[in-house]
């Protein structure tokens, strides 16, 4: 065992300790343009107003939007004594949402920064929020580890709607891009493994959970195609297709929990985060691993699209960007395959001076 006078190190293992010296490491290196910052991130979510900005939601209880392209802090929201697990914006773009480890969801006047009605009725940690309009009326929807689905009038903060279909706690939601207004559909994935859909006006529906999953189901998104994608504990993420009853067509293998996950319409790719600290980008077409970012020293617990840049965030306090841009893709995809020799090799200093090199090229031309 190994023997330390450093008193961090007490009570620890072998193992721990390795872990925790290549997690040092590794926190040196700059792969993805981190933006550090001072506590865990545990969610991001694109500013759709401000382009090249994304919102994260960090541990210490605050909210950043923060400007890729210089990694300032261009707005801070305050209040929450407690983690901040989820984030969205009102529909009309003038409000932000955080869902809270102290069982509400706090809101905030994007202009003024200033804090608004807190949204209350969860007797656990809020894991999600989403918003919608219905009926020219700005809902909030939000799923807890209670297992509770809850929707609320923004405006007035009443709650108008509880599911209580799952029997443990919910891990995300989506608003189902297909259906609207009276038909609007949410749906919601859970730690029961069960992926239901609720509709939003009129009550739940009777409909069978899916279950494409062993356990877990941490993340859904719709895609262009109206298709379902799954992130999931069970360490794959899969496919679900809309035309056959939710059937998956495609199932993505990973080494460790899947995380997030998001698909890159443009590029045909999908993107997805896992707690084994690496962004993987996968064929949509084929399901083939295509490339594997890697850079985050801890569990990566959020993915967001920007233009065709993947945002991830993670447990390490970092924000980094990975180019799905296809020439920037692929001279990652090359330096990723034949490592950085060649680029070593291209800066390495010259094993001649140029007096011995044109000395070497005068005996030449003598030959």
């Amino acid at each position: 065992m190994t023997t330390t006078a450093n008193r961090d190190h007490f009570f620890q293992t072998s193992a721990a300790l390795d872990e925790q010296q290549r997690k040092e490491a590794k926190s040196q290196n700059e792969n993805g343009n981190p933006i550090k910052l001072q506590s865990k991130i545990l969610a991001v979510f694109s500013d759709p107003w401000n382009q090249g900005s994304v919102y994260v939601a960090q541990s210490s209880g605050v909210v950043r939007r923060v400007v890729l392209a210089t990694g300032e802090t261009a707005a801070l929201f305050k209040g929450p004594e407690a983690p901040l697990t989820s984030l969205c914006l009102s529909p009309d773009g003038k409000l932000l949402f955080a869902g809270c480890w102290d069982k509400t969801i706090w809101s905030w006047d994007v202009a003024s920064r200033q804090p608004r009605q807190k949204y209350e009725g969860h007797s656990d940690f809020v894991k999600s929020v989403i918003s919608a309009r219905l009926q020219g009326q700005d809902v909030l929807i939000s799923g807890g580890a209670d297992a509770k689905v809850l929707v609320f009038n923004i405006a007035s903060g009443e709650r108008i709607e509880t599911f209580k279909s799952h029997l443990r706690g919910i891990l995300d939601l989506s608003l189902d891009p297909e259906t609207e207004d009276s038909q609007a559909t949410v749906f919601s994935a859970g730690s029961d493994r069960e992926i239901r859909q609720f509709k939003l006006i009129g009550g739940g529906d009777d409909v069978e959970p899916l279950l494409p999953h062993e356990t877990s189901v941490n993340k859904l998104f719709f895609d262009a195609d109206g298709d379902m994608w799954t992130a999931s504990a069970d360490k794959t993420a899969k496919c679900l297709v809309r035309a056959d009853g939710w059937k998956a067509n495609l199932s993505l293998d990973h080494p460790d929990f899947v995380r997030d996950i998001l698909v890159d319409e443009a590029g045909g790719w999908v993107v997805t985060a896992c707690r084994d600290e690496e962004v993987r980008v996968w064929n949509r077409s084929t399901g083939e691993l295509h490339h594997t970012f890697s850079g985050h020293f801890e569990e990566v617990t959020g993915l967001a699209l920007v233009g065709s840049t993947i945002v991830s965030v993670a447990i390490d306090g970092t924000i980094r960007q990975w180019s799905l841009r296809p020439d920037e893709l692929q001279q990652a995809v090359e330096l990723a395959k034949n490592g950085p020799k060649e680029e070593e090799e291209a800066n390495a200093e010259p094993l001649l001076t140029e007096e011995e090199e044109r000395e070497l090229a005068e005996l030449m031309g003598d030959d």
